[in-house]
């Protein structure tokens, strides 16, 4: 031992195999950092939405909990290195091993999911900060401590970049968030359980260490092929309704319910419809802007791949194409082959009007060069900057080229009370783009007052009950549709707000400032609090 009480070379150091070892340890637990970051932050998204905030927030406490856990690593003694390190190692796999299942209960059974969170990611944001001064530590023994940085940061980063593209392309759309939880643990126990067995005999209680090692791997193998039925399990506890399907995409999470005749469909825990109201939404969103469109014979359909808008726009005789770009293909395969969504949407996904394009709605409206009489735009609100991004005046500058010179475009556009701003925002942003915006809204029971922008590519001066005049003769001419809700009544109420819906002052939606994104936090937050 030297002055300054550094073990110069340490027995296990002797074994030739040390370094490489110990360097494939830092790789590994690097991987294992990022993704426990990732996978705490998309479960607090899914369970809560607002994605930046919650993976803004896991980040930042994550780091600042790896500060404290470098810092706290000053206090171990160099001969309680390795000890320490493969105790770390052990402590990761379990704690971590479990987030999953403890977040998903945590939501499920109390309400503290917030404290709890922050507490789980205090001690794997700290364990993880004591994983590297350990092993920089250990590895110094055999080079100087620039060579010794320069290869532990190596592999730190490269881990790092590992687990940044397994997370979004193989763990979460293959493994799920409860079943990645445990792998993560089990990399972080094979860690320990591989350096246990290589330095066992420069390890005091050896065999004990190995013991609970390999017990715990052996539970959190369990749960690893179990993932599925404990999260199916937990999430049912999420639901008000007994859960039929639950599917994991590259893009979100799938659930649909059912109660008696009530079928529901939820994106990342949103609801985006229930069998029993959703054509009081769908009529609208689809027939309102149809009945505006002069020659409706091409229309583009940005979401939707449940299938249900594709079914209104077939009604229509005119119509004789129909383009519908959805993300997520596993979404379109259950629309296209489940008997439930066969059912609702009238199979209208098999129609051979409809040509199915799996593509970021973003990047086919620039791409494409096709021009379309109407544009109907049924995404997810805009709870995030990936989302936003649809909402923005750049996107609709692109969609405007995109449409024909009467060309007619309508997008969902949240509430009108619940999101005021939101709404607004949407319109105003619109107007920035096209000459015409007409507002209007409906009540879906399962939704509350929902609202649409419907904008036109040609200039118009007829106030909104003329409007209604003309839709109402286009629409009810004949009887040629049989709606469910809309009628010659009904459909004059659709533009008018009553007084604490009525038009605001908004900035405008643009990629630079995702003001959108901004006001949905703001105006959901005050009604959820």
């Amino acid at each position: 031992m030297d002055k300054s009480g550094t073990t110069t070379q340490p027995e296990l150091m002797q074994n030739p195999a040390s370094v490489p070892i110990l360097l494939t340890s830092v790789f590994i637990i690097a991987t294992c950092g990022i993704l426990y970051e990732l996978l705490i932050s998309s479960i607090s998204s899914y369970l809560l939405g607002s994605s930046i905030l919650h993976f803004s927030l896991t980040i930042g406490i994550f780091l600042s909990f790896m500060g404290v856990g470098a810092f706290l690593s000053k206090f171990i003694e160099d001969e309680q290195l390795l000890a320490q390190f493969v105790m770390i190692e052990i402590w990761l796999g379990i704690i971590g091993g479990a987030s999953g299942v403890i977040l998903y209960a945590t939501y499920a059974f109390t309400l503290n999911y917030y404290l709890i969170t922050f507490l789980l990611i205090a001690v794997i944001g700290s364990l993880v900060g004591l994983e590297i001064p350990l092993l920089t530590r250990i590895i110094r023994n055999y080079f100087n401590l620039k060579d010794t940085l320069a290869q532990v940061l190596s592999f730190d980063y490269l881990g790092a970049l590992l687990a940044s593209v397994l997370f979004p392309l193989f763990l979460l759309p293959y493994l799920g968030l409860t079943r990645t939880s445990f792998f993560i643990g089990l990399l972080n126990l094979s860690v320990g359980l591989f350096n246990i067995w290589v330095f066992r005999k420069n390890l005091q209680k050896a065999t004990q260490k190995l013991v609970i090692a390999s017990l715990a791997t052996l539970v959190y193998t369990i749960g690893f092929f179990y993932a599925f039925g404990i999260s199916e399990y937990l999430e049912q506890f999420l639901y008000q309704d007994d859960i039929i399907v639950s599917q994991q995409s590259p893009y979100q999470k799938i659930v649909v319910t059912r109660w008696s005749n009530d079928v529901r469909l939820f994106l990342n825990g949103n609801l985006q419809f229930s069998s029993v109201d959703e054509h009081r939404y769908h009529e609208p969103l689809v027939h309102i802007p149809l009945a505006m469109t002069q020659n409706p014979e091409t229309v583009l359909l940005l979401g939707a791949g449940d299938g249900l808008a594709v079914r209104e726009i077939l009604k229509n005789p005119h119509v004789k194409q129909i383009h519908l770009v959805d993300l997520d293909k596993q979404m379109i395969a259950l629309a296209q082959t489940h008997d439930m969504f066969k059912r609702l949407n009238d199979k209208s996904l098999q129609n051979p009007k409809v040509k199915i394009i799996i593509d970021d709605a973003y990047k086919f409206i620039e791409k494409t060069e096709n021009l379309y009489s109407l544009i109907i735009i049924d995404l997810p609100d805009p709870s995030d900057v990936a989302v936003g991004k649809l909402y923005t005046k750049e996107f609709y500058e692109l969609c405007k080229k995109r449409m024909n010179k009467d060309g007619v475009i309508v997008t969902q556009a949240s509430s009108p009370f619940f999101a005021r701003p939101v709404f607004w925002c949407i319109k105003q942003t619109m107007a920035e783009v096209f000459p015409t915006v007409i507002p209007y809204t409906v009540h879906v029971p399962a939704f509350g007052q929902w609202g649409f922008q419907m904008a036109l590519n040609y200039p118009t001066q007829s106030p909104p009950q003329n409007i209604a005049q003309y839709i109402n003769k286009q629409l009810f001419k004949k009887n040629q549709i049989k709606f469910r809700y809309l009628t010659p009544e009904v459909t004059p109420t659709l533009f008018v707000f009553d007084r604490d819906m009525q038009e605001i002052p908004t900035k405008i939606n643009t990629l630079n400032t995702q003001q959108l994104v901004q006001y949905y936090d703001r105006s959901w937050a005050e009604f959820n609090d």
